[in-house]
């Protein structure tokens, strides 16, 4: 599957656009671009706008492969693309190691959709922001008619 523009929407409305390197607000690491996170990415970094669209493109890309992989039932495209948002921002491994993958998989989406709301965490608090974008996924996840998935 592919995400459409609601999942990319969804991914840029919690991230907006950095075009200089900011150290992220769970003091880890430093971020510019629409989130993007990197051993490149440094203390004084500055991008164009073009560089900032291209790499989201690319991390997004990844969140998609690694649902596609991972995902082992049928999926919706709001479920499709609420994973990927979840992807993007935690990572592969988060995803691919989480119960609430071990859940879908095992066609449990009421279990799996409830696991959002536990990655609201950073630096051991619960962050306002990590919050409301979980609510988002997981209001995007339920959306949808998991009887007219299709295979991943």
């Amino acid at each position: 599957m592919q995400d459409d523009a609601a999942g990319e929407n969804l991914t840029k409305s919690f991230e907006s656009c950095s075009l200089e390197a900011y150290w992220d607000p769970a003091g880890k690491c430093w971020t510019i671009g629409w989130g993007h996170t990197g051993p490149e990415v440094v203390e004084g970094l500055i991008w164009t706008q073009v560089m900032a669209d291209a790499v989201l493109d690319a991390d997004r890309a990844q969140a998609i492969a690694c649902i596609n992989r991972h995902v082992t039932v049928k999926l919706t495209q709001t479920e499709f693309d609420a994973l990927v948002d979840f992807t993007f921002n935690l990572g592969c491994g988060a995803f691919r190691d989480s119960t609430m993958l071990k859940l879908l998989n095992a066609g449990d989406y009421s279990g799996a959709a409830a696991q959002f709301d536990l990655w609201d965490h950073a630096g051991g608090k619960v962050m306002a922001g990590l919050l409301r974008r979980r609510q988002a996924e997981t209001d995007l996840f339920e959306s949808g008619d998991t009887s007219s998935g299709v295979q991943v």
